[in-house]
């Protein structure tokens, strides 16, 4: 049986957080958490309009994920985002215990994987869903970022 509900559907839901983060001029990164094939937090980028470096679009999405379903672990949810958690994002699933991680673009300076920091044990990870897309919604909001500068 196929269903509609895969992980590029997910992951196309997170590219139209990202394109609203681009709207306000931030660095475009979506994410949403999925909990049974239902979105249940959407977020993106807030660190610029929020003037708070810990604001990036998973850390938003856990919150309102957690407040959905009235407590801190996000377990049966999907953390969908457009570009690999950095090292506090990652730290947050893993206290948030969720199920599932999947990511767009690679990040091999600040990503995760590259610092080797350490998931909950029952996370499941997928990476480069959309990568094309998400990778290139980041390129063309930095070439514009240094064009205007």
């Amino acid at each position: 049986m196929i269903t509609p509900f895969d992980d590029s559907y997910f992951m196309k839901k997170a590219l139209q957080e990202a394109e609203a983060a681009y709207d306000k001029g931030e660095v475009p990164v979506g994410a949403i958490i999925v909990h049974k094939n239902q979105i249940i937090a959407r977020a993106h980028n807030l660190t610029e309009t929020l003037t708070d470096v810990t604001a990036h679009a998973e850390m938003q999405a856990f919150t309102a994920a957690a407040d959905f379903l009235g407590g801190k672990y996000l377990k049966e949810c999907v953390l969908y985002v457009t570009l690999e958690p950095c090292q506090m994002c990652a730290g947050a699933s893993y206290w948030a215990q969720i199920d599932k991680i999947v990511y767009g673009a690679s990040e091999l300076e600040r990503g995760f994987v590259n610092l080797k920091t350490t998931l909950h044990p029952k996370t499941k990870v997928v990476s480069g869903v959309l990568e094309k897309e998400c990778s290139q919604l980041l390129k063309r909001f930095f070439v514009e970022k240094r064009n205007l500068n």
